[in-house]
Parts: structure tokens; C-alpha cells; sequence
């Protein structure tokens, strides 16, 4: 843990009331600042009294600012602190099943709190301390996203690897009764915790008082040596989940006025059943989780498709997932359909890498993506792929493999596109720029 001043952004309160870089900030309000979190909250009032150490001596000075606007410090670490590994063992965990020799960050099981709160990880809350809880429910931090799976204390303690797992339990019920917003998630593993025991988790979250929870299929990979014998969601099981998931749905609606609980675009995909109409996934809360994410995305590229007036634009290639491909291609042909003469493909690539039952896009690698690309010969003169291909905010795909790689081996441009309909249509509709 380390909260000493690293540096300040020029021209904050900070840097106007004068405090310097290598002092330790010990208090802010008389709160004692331990990570990321108190920092955060306990400057948020529009005066702020700070305690400051530096070899030895204490100062203290009050900072005026606006309220909610940062102070401009900056620490050695973002949360202050190391970020908390996973203590669990969960039998579906992914990153057990990611191939050997890739990159150490993959490997990296995050299950904290702050992150919950700061940048939507879903977390267990089975490494909570007392101390941890209590702060959350003393300064209401919201939302929580948790990672619920089962609420029957021996099957959640199965589930998770984890003797001590059944007292998070007990933690959301105290953020429940506290008025945490709280997001869930299950992760379903047919003959496991599917069936009766989905049921009882449902109605265990509706009496907490969840926000909203998503139900989402368990991914397994190639690469499943040594671990929990698991089996996937197959047809008959999707169509189950989402037959009770709807059955709940509905109770929610006539108690609380929200269907409460979602199933994932990948459970109506395995299902073969058509995607819910845009009412049902209400504000697309459990957007991040792919509840909703093709149902959004091809009303906003229809709805941007009737703005674009010109087509003439460059051929192209869209890559992506075995999933999603069925309905980007039906995009592709409703602007063709506009458009006659628009020249564009659509091409899942299929999962070689981490076995052929992984579907999604944002698991697509660079190896795949370029070995099928080439098999195909004519790919127009760029190709679009979506941005969850990549890390985020970078150009370098799961295994590595960058995007100026793709390019050189393709030989042509390759345009990520964001993950919504508009983007989509902003990225197939792009002119090309005038050279003099």
C-alpha cells in the first residue's frame, strides 16, 4: 500500500494549495486514506481539510474546490493498494482453461471490490474482509456487481472452490437491506446448478433485492485437462434457462416492475430462438454482460442506416464470431438492400484456438483471424472487425498478435469498429479520404 504523491495534475487544487510531490497522505475529512476508494469518496465535498506527511512532519491545510471535483493527486498504483486475487477455485473458471505461454496478465484472477465499483468487475465477494463490507455500506457505494452463481451455501461452496464461499452470502443480504444496488451474474453449468437449484438461486435474489442479474451459458475451452468434468449448454438446456428465466421474468414484473433477470444473446442463439423484442431488456443494464448486445446493436445500425445517403464506399470484409456472424450478415444485407451495388462480406471465424464451442467474438484471435482470412482470397479492400477482439484500448489481439501483423499479412487496412450499430454503420460507410 502506498499512499505517497507521485504527482499532481497542474493547474488542480492540489497544485494551487501547494502540495508536493513525495508527501504522504495520511487524512482527508479526518478519514484515514488507505487505498483508492477512501481517496474517492472522502474528497468529494466542496471543502476538503487534508493531513499530509513528510519525513517525519505533519502539515494540515484546507482546500476549497468545486464539490465532486478531484483533487489532482496521483499515486504509485491506481487503487493505492495491489489489486486482490481471486481466493477461489470455481470449476467453470476461464483463466483455468486459457492455453500455456501467453502473456502473465491473462493469467491474473482479479476479485476485488474496488474494481467492482470503479470498472464494473464482477467479483464473488468471497475475499471481503468485515472492515471492506461495512465501508461499502457506510459510504453506499453502488453498484456492486456480483458474481452470484448459486445461493445454496454447499453448492456455491462446490461451485467456487471455496469452504468459506457461503458467507458472501450473508454480505448481500447486508448490502440488500443497506440499499446497495447490486448486479448479478450466473453462470450456468448444466447438471450442476441449472434446473431446481437456477430456481432457488432466483427467488434467493429477488428476496435480497438485486437490481438486475444476468444468466449467461459457462465457456469452456479446448483446454480443460485436469479439471471439473463440465458439459455445455446445448439446445434443450438453453431453451430450459430461458423458459424459467421468462417464468421469473414475469413474477418480477408484477412485484417489483422489472423483469429483474436476463437471459444472455448466446443463450437464445444455442436455443434457436428468435432475440427478444427491445422492451424486454428494459435500459439494457446487463449490456456488458451480452444481454441484449445484438438486439441493440441492429436497431442502431438500421436506425443510422436510414441517415446514410451515399454508398459508395470501398469494399470490405467483416471478420467476427460463429454467433454473432448470422445477424451482422443480415445488416450487411439490409444496406445492400439500400444500396445495391454495396460490396461487402461477412466471415465467422471460427475458434480454433480455444476450441470450436467458443463462439463470441472478443475471444477471436489474431492466428485464426488471419489463417481463415487467407483461405478466402478475395476480402475487398479492408476489413472491419469488432473492437472486443482487441485489449482494450490497444491494437493487440489474446494471443499477441498485433494489428499492424493482420495488416502485413492480409495486405490491406484493417478498421476496428465499437461494438454498437452506429459505429458499425459509421465504420462500413466511411468515404475515403480525398488525396491531393
Amino acid at each position: 500500500m502506498s499512499t505517497v504523491i507521485t504527482s499532481i495534475d497542474p493547474g488542480s487544487p492540489a497544485d494551487r494549495a501547494g502540495i508536493r510531490v513525495g508527501e504522504k497522505l495520511l487524512t482527508l475529512n479526518d478519514h484515514e486514506i488507505i487505498d483508492v476508494l477512501d481517496y474517492r469518496f472522502f474528497c468529494y465535498d466542496p471543502v476538503v481539510k487534508v493531513e499530509l506527511e513528510e519525513n517525519g512532519r505533519v502539515r494540515r491545510l484546507h482546500i476549497r474546490k468545486d464539490e465532486g471535483e478531484d483533487l489532482g493527486l496521483n499515486f504509485d498504483t491506481y487503487l493505492m493498494d495491489e489489486p486482490r486475487p481471486c481466493s477461489n477455485h470455481c470449476v467453470f473458471c476461464f483463466v483455468d482453461q486459457m492455453p500455456p505461454n501467453m502473456r502473465d496478465t491473462l493469467y491474473f484472477k482479479d476479485d476485488d471490490a474496488r474494481l467492482s465499483f470503479l470498472m464494473g468487475n464482477y467479483i464473488t465477494l468471497t475475499n471481503l474482509t468485515e472492515r471492506e463490507a461495512q465501508r461499502i455500506i457506510d459510504l453506499r457505494i453502488s453498484p456492486i456487481n456480483v458474481s452470484v452463481q448459486a445461493t445454496e451455501p454447499q453448492l456455491r461452496r462446490t461451485l467456487l472452490g471455496n469452504k468459506d464461499a457461503d458467507k458472501s452470502i450473508e454480505y448481500m443480504r447486508a448490502f440488500g437491506k443497506a440499499g446497495i444496488e447490486m448486479n448479478g451474474q450466473i453462470v450456468v453449468c448444466p447438471g450442476w446448478n441449472d434446473g431446481e437449484h437456477l430456481r432457488r438461486t432466483i427467488e434467493d435474489l429477488m428476496e435480497i433485492g438485486f437490481h438486475s442479474c444476468s444468466v449467461v451459458p459457462v465457456g469452456l475451452t479446448r483446454f480443460r485437462k485436469g479439471l471439473a468434468k463440465l458439459r455445455a449448454v446445448d439446445k434443450q438446456t438453453a431453451g430450459e434457462i430461458i423458459d424459467t428465466v421468462d417464468e421469473y421474468g414475469r413474477i418480477c414484473m408484477e412485484r417489483f416492475g422489472t423483469r429483474m433477470f436476463f437471459c444472455a444473446d448466446e443463450l437464445y442463439l444455442k436455443a434457436e430462438r428468435p432475440l427478444p423484442d427491445e422492451e424486454y431488456y428494459e435500459d439494457f443494464q446487463q449490456l456488458d454482460n451480452g444481454v441484449g448486445m445484438l438486439r441493440s446493436t441492429m436497431n442502431e445500425f438500421l436506425s443510422a442506416l436510414e441517415d446514410v445517403e451515399d454508398g459508395e464506399v470501398e469494399s470490405f470484409t467483416i471478420a467476427t464470431g460463429v454467433a454473432a456472424a448470422p445477424f451482422i450478415e443480415r445488416l450487411v444485407n439490409a444496406a445492400k438492400e439500400k444500396f445495391p451495388t454495396l460490396q461487402g462480406e461477412v466471415v465467422a471465424i471460427v475458434n480454433d484456438f480455444f476450441g470450436h464451442s467458443i463462439t463470441v467474438s472478443g475471444l477471436v484471435t489474431g492466428q485464426d483471424l488471419i489463417a481463415q482470412l487467407k483461405a478466402r482470397g478475395n476480402l475487398g479492400s479492408r476489413i472491419i472487425i469488432p473492437a472486443n477482439m482487441l485489449r482494450h484500448g490497444g491494437n493487440v489481439f489474446l494471443d499477441d498478435v498485433t494489428i499492424e501483423q493482420i495488416e502485413k499479412a492480409l495486405d490491406r487496412p484493417v478498421i476496428c469498429s465499437e461494438t454498437d450499430g452506429y459505429s458499425m454503420a459509421d465504420t462500413i460507410f466511411a468515404q475515403k479520404e480525398e488525396t491531393e
